[in-house]
């Protein structure tokens, strides 16, 4: 007794979950997380459907990223799925055909969940500075709150806190103004 050793996780515990969870694994630790609920799964799509058409694909848009629906990011032994991440075409020419990316975003966003919250904040943000991403939006459903940060070295910097309906411009995509209302759905019933 007292001699145990916690076996790392690895990359086939999180092809055992079952498909509705999300396997991540940060610092030798599965976290497996089911899918999120409506509040969170609006703002997750409203904001990268609208990076999408501002930047990926829109016509007389300022462009020049590549916005990808919950990535799965390889650093080292960290495997990461951030809710949306972003590249600049700078540095990711071509996207490739590839199951997952060791080639850190320079943007990512996590919205926040009560189940997630304190490790999107601080384990996964950690990571992220460490592997050199350089933006990181913390978006809070439940709070109607928008957090965006800038990595400066590898601590991250408060850019600015928006909230409720504001009309705003936020790096690294402040070319466009961001609608903060769009995110949040009216008051949703429970089941």
């Amino acid at each position: 007794m007292g001699n145990e050793t916690k076996r790392r996780a690895t990359y086939a515990d999180i092809e055992a979950l079952p498909e509705n969870m999300v396997g991540q694994i940060i610092d030798g630790e599965l976290i497996a997380m089911s899918r999120p609920a409506s509040p969170h799964s609006v703002a997750h799509t409203v904001i990268q459907g609208l990076l999408v058409t501002a930047f990926q694909v829109g016509q007389r848009a300022p462009g020049g990223w590549w916005i990808v629906d919950e990535p799965e990011l390889h650093f080292g032994e960290d495997v990461l799925v951030p809710d949306v991440g972003g590249w600049r075409r700078e540095r990711m020419p071509q996207m490739r055909r590839v199951p997952f990316f060791t080639l850190a975003p320079d943007w990512v966003c996590e919205v926040l969940s009560p189940s997630t919250a304190s490790l999107d904040r601080k384990r996964k943000r950690e990571i992220y500075a460490r592997e050199g991403v350089e933006y990181v939006w913390l978006v809070d459903p439940a709070k109607r709150t928008l957090e965006v940060f800038r990595r400066r070295e590898e601590q991250w910097v408060a850019l600015g806190t928006y909230s409720g309906e504001a009309r705003i411009r936020a790096e690294p995509f402040e070319a466009m103004e961001l609608d903060l209302g769009a995110l949040w759905p009216p008051e949703l019933e429970a089941p």
